[in-house]
């Protein structure tokens, strides 16, 4: 999977959310709560950058929540300065664009802490990431940053 660069100072706008869905900071008194929903629906990797993410003040992870329900989540500038990544959606909430809306949403937050260009590490659904953010696939880089890791 490629990385892919994303022209931060072209973004479309945030979508709207089905009523009573929000994306907003997680809180530190939240930590367990998503890690464990992370370690549950994806990877221990996923979880060692949230852990990241979580240290950070403010928190360099949104998540979209339903009443007291977390849904989903989306990292951005943890795993390298401007990155996003990782995200992911609860499988039964997907389907409502969600994952559209955290993309945006931490990409929009790129863009606000001064970068004009945000990269999406071992994108997984290329054609998803050129729709929604006009990504483009950074050529050779399908190990990128990753190649080096322990695990």
């Amino acid at each position: 999977m490629p990385d892919m660069l994303v022209p931060l100072y072209r973004l479309p706008p945030v979508p709207g959310l089905p009523e009573g869905i929000a994306i907003r900071p997680a809180l530190p008194f939240e930590s367990h709560i998503l890690l464990e929903f992370v370690a549950r629906h994806f990877s221990p990797k996923w979880v060692d950058e949230c852990t990241v993410a979580l240290a950070a003040r403010p928190a360099r992870v949104l998540i979209a929540t339903e009443g007291k329900r977390l849904l989903g989540f989306a990292c951005y500038d943890v795993t390298c300065r401007g990155f996003f990544g990782p995200t992911g959606v609860d499988p039964e909430a997907r389907g409502k664009g969600l994952g559209k809306a955290l993309l945006l949403a931490a990409l929009h937050r790129l863009r606000d802490d001064g970068f004009a260009y945000g990269i999406i590490g071992q994108a997984g659904p290329v054609e998803f990431y050129q729709q929604v953010c006009g990504a483009v696939a950074i050529p050779a880089s399908d190990e990128g940053v990753f190649a080096r890791a322990l695990v």
